[in-house]
């Protein structure tokens, strides 16, 4: 099967058919899929662990143009597998980075940066110039987001998710079968699905992802093989195994579905539950149980009896933990629960806040009467508290 031919007009330089060499010589791409190469156009959402694998091999591939969406700085926590990014780049703006790192693997490509969150008030303009977008997001909301946005739009959104040693990858076309919402019609209840600070990563698997991505989106700019559309593609990392799951098009799907009620972007914060809260509702919240890191260092210094309760993983309790706290995993707190006092007041704290949210919940159903959340949980603490403590 011969690629389809590129645009009139696009040429190839010597210099640039010495560097597609190898591209050239597959009768599936030859000079004519590169030149179609060349003449299109990706968006990347996100430029972390799956975007760093997915821009440099699509620079490396000869796609003429690549847009980038992120609003981060680089982490030392990033190092581990954002392969974009070196030791000296911690601090700087991840697009700032890439950018010269893509240009410096192909010159010949052009990089846009999109230095802001995307949101339903500017995705359908960002999205709009890209023949594929390629989504390497880690929350909820900016999944559905990206999808809603490329069904309404009508262009392929080649997904990838990653989490501890397991990952997916489909792409997912409306006018060629499902989109996301058909597979996960509503998203999971806040703080379900720790997120990857919190369940951990194997620094090589989105690379693996990543890589994936990148392969469906080329052979979706060349038309060749068989993209993962209506495939969801699993890969066990502990286990070395691919399996794949058939995807069908859901016609009641409110999106893409036969009926559909969604016609324009929503509010994705809110439809994932986890919008901002005013003011008054963050005042309220605080009330009904928060304690900052400052907050909980005076209480301690006063000499206040307050039992600290840790709920992360002991894996994580090896790396640091605060002096005097008992260490209870939220997955055993439900059977262990009456190894806490019900008479202390009880300080509960995680990572980051989250699981730690749902751990005093957890004690207030319980009967636990005076229970608080770290706010910002003992990540928090080391940042404002305690300097010379590990972060992680």
């Amino acid at each position: 099967m011969n690629p389809t031919h590129a645009p009139a007009g696009v040429q190839l330089s010597n210099e640039e058919l010495q560097r597609y060499s190898r591209h050239l010589t597959l009768p599936e791409v030859g000079p004519e899929g590169q030149k179609r190469l060349k003449a299109s156009s990706v968006l990347l959402v996100g430029a972390g662990g799956l975007g760093a694998p997915l821009g440099m091999y699509l620079a490396a591939a000869g796609v003429g143009r690549l847009g980038l969406v992120d609003f981060d700085v680089v982490d030392y926590s990033n190092l581990q597998r954002q392969v974009t990014y070196a030791t000296d780049d911690v601090g700087r703006s991840k697009l700032e980075v890439a950018r010269e790192r893509l240009r410096g693997i192909n010159p010949h490509v052009q990089v846009d940066t999109h230095e802001l969150m995307l949101e339903s008030a500017n995705a359908l303009e960002i999205l709009k110039p890209y023949d594929v977008v390629v989504d390497g997001s880690d929350n909820f909301p900016t999944r559905y987001l990206v999808n809603d946005a490329c069904v309404l739009l009508r262009k392929p959104n080649v997904y990838g998710s990653i989490f501890r040693f397991e990952g997916q990858a489909s792409v997912f076309c409306a006018q060629k079968g499902p989109c996301y919402r058909c597979l996960y019609e509503e998203p999971p209840p806040p703080g379900l699905v720790p997120s990857c600070a919190e369940g951990g990563v194997l620094g090589v698997l989105p690379g693996i992802v990543g890589c994936i991505q990148a392969t469906e989106t080329l052979k979706l700019l060349l038309e060749q093989g068989e993209p993962l559309i209506g495939r969801l593609l699993l890969f066990d990392a502990l286990a070395m195994r691919f399996r794949q799951l058939k995807l069908r098009k859901n016609p009641q799907c409110v999106l893409c579905g036969e009926a559909p009620t969604i016609r324009e972007l929503i509010d994705y914060a809110e439809f994932c539950g986890i919008a901002p809260q005013s003011p008054q509702s963050q005042e309220a919240s605080a009330v009904q149980g928060e304690i900052t890191p400052v907050q909980l260092k005076q209480r301690l210094d006063q000499g206040d009896a307050l039992y600290l309760l840790d709920v992360r993983e002991p894996v994580e309790w090896e790396i640091c933990n605060l002096d005097g706290a008992t260490l209870i995993p939220l997955g055993q707190l439900q059977q262990r629960a009456e190894e806490v006092p019900r008479d202390s007041e009880i300080v509960v704290h995680c990572k980051m806040g989250g699981r730690s949210a749902r751990a005093a919940a957890l004690l207030r159903q319980l009967g636990y009467e005076r229970v608080l959340n770290l706010a910002g949980g003992i990540k928090a603490w080391a940042q404002t508290v305690d300097p010379s403590m590990p972060q992680y």
